[in-house]
């Protein structure tokens, strides 16, 4: 929601469905209200996807928007319109532009718009004139900036890496310089060894290349041998950038002498729309072998000890867990599934997000003429459980409404009745994110205990 600078209008998103039509579709629009006549306008009426984050120009002639074009797909491209208020023309800015755009602000001459768009795993700050649609990119180099707020030639902007947690920085658009403002964690930074994350492109099995984060311990020396992880990132049209996690925090299993391998695989944004949506249909898929083809190169290094690697992840990366857990061939010696898809029949009747496994999983299960439907729940992870032999640790919260609980108890079950060494974590209180910072603790404890036991045999475990 955001009010005019003349105060008035305000436009906001809405979603106006209800009940089973609200379950299964992404349609929001963007309203404008007159405060002077109280009347309403629907501005994206016959759009049908996702349209969202309205902001006026600063005179008030324009209003921009992120639209999403194709229904029910929620990780569809992000894509830049505005709209002249008083024509009601449209005009899709990023049309040219094969990448999301998002944390949307207009400049102060009302004709250039900035935003955030990530760019091979690195989120960067751009900026589209109106009228020609030029884009300029404004910043570079391994980072992710988050949000931006301008006055005139000065842009604030929230920044963050693997190895820094968010911090503000102001950059002058005029020149490239930037400046660091906020040192809130400096006290900490000064006293602790961060790990290097290094950028490493594997041919995947399509012949396309493949970024992957390599995280190394603080203090890595290329003689020794460690264990090695396996990332799996969720959404799943979620990129692996350079963001700060405090759940999923690299650096800190990287300080408890792991290397970490993070692959953007199939099916993630920032390599292109094709790349990204290529996941949609094919769960088991190419993006599965992505994870075995990076593990198996990073497993060439003398540094990392092939005899110790695990696999951990939530969401779809607990569901890509479940599913090498079946498939592996012994290249993992741990599991760790967090709020994972177990079996992907009951996840389409639980889930509060229908929209969602109507398009990633093609329909229900029970089409048995949708062939695209057939083939996802043909790859669900349950159906793969007569070969799980390796010890698997499962999590979840009991207020999980996107991927229930019941899916992480029917995987525990699983393991228990086939006599696998197994482990199950609960939370009554929280949802598909641990948030509450005392959970927050006992995950790290229970997450490193589990690991440890498995991966550093040699280590003696409380």
């Amino acid at each position: 929601m955001t009010w005019s600078n003349d105060g008035k209008y305000i436009a906001y998103t809405c979603k106006k469905l209800s009940g089973k039509e609200y379950a299964v579709s992404t349609n929001s629009d963007i309203y404008l209200y007159n405060t002077q006549d109280a009347s309403t306008k629907n501005l994206t009426e016959g759009m049908p996807g996702y349209d969202k984050y309205p902001a006026f120009s600063p005179d008030g002639k324009y209003m921009s928007w992120q639209s999403m074009e194709t229904p029910g797909y929620e990780s569809d491209k992000d894509r830049l319109f505005i709209i002249e208020l008083a024509t009601g023309t449209k005009t899709y800015l990023t049309e040219n532009f094969d990448q999301n755009a998002a944390n949307c602000v207009w400049g102060s001459d009302s004709k250039t718009i900035y935003f955030i768009s990530s760019h091979q795993a690195k989120h960067q700050i751009y900026s589209i004139h109106i009228d020609n649609k030029e884009i300029v990119q404004h910043t570079h180099g391994v980072q992710d900036y988050t949000a931006i707020a301008l006055s005139g030639n000065i842009c604030i902007a929230n920044k963050m890496s693997m190895s820094m947690a968010t911090e503000i920085f102001s950059l002058d658009l005029s020149n490239g310089n930037e400046k660091q403002i906020s040192f809130v964690n400096k006290n900490i930074y000064d006293k602790v060894k961060m790990g290097k994350s290094v950028e490493r492109w594997i041919k995947t099995t399509d012949n396309k290349q493949m970024l992957v984060w390599v995280i190394l311990p603080p203090d890595f020396d290329s003689t020794k041998q460690y264990p090695a992880l396996l990332y799996c990132q969720g959404g799943p049209q979620s990129d692996i950038s350079q963001f700060w996690s405090y759940r999923w925090n690299f650096q800190i299993m990287a300080a408890n002498e792991y290397v970490i391998i993070a692959p953007n695989r199939h099916g993630v944004p920032s390599f292109g729309q094709e790349w990204n949506r290529q996941i949609s249909g094919d769960y088991g898929g190419q993006n599965m072998k992505d994870y075995l083809v990076a593990t198996d190169e990073l497993a060439k290094e003398p540094w990392i000890d092939q005899n110790r690697m695990g696999a951990v992840g939530a969401s779809y990366g607990g569901f890509s867990v479940y599913w090498l857990a079946g498939n592996h061939n012994k290249r993992f010696k741990a599991f760790i599934s967090h709020c994972g898809m177990f079996n992907l029949e009951s996840q389409y009747a639980e889930t509060e997000e229908v929209f969602f496994t109507n398009f990633d999983l093609g329909g229900p299960y029970w089409d048995k003429k949708n062939a695209i439907a057939q083939k996802s729940y043909a790859t669900s992870p349950h159906k793969f459980v007569q070969n799980w032999d390796t010890p698997i640790m499962v999590i979840s919260g009991e207020n999980d409404f996107r991927i229930p609980y019941t899916e992480s108890l029917q995987a525990f079950n699983t393991a228990q009745l086939l006599g696998i060494p197994s482990k199950l974590l609960i939370f009554p209180t929280e949802s598909h994110f641990v948030l509450k910072p005392q959970n927050s603790i006992l995950w790290q404890r229970e997450f490193f205990s589990w690991l440890d036991r498995w991966l550093k045999p040699s280590k003696e475990i409380d």
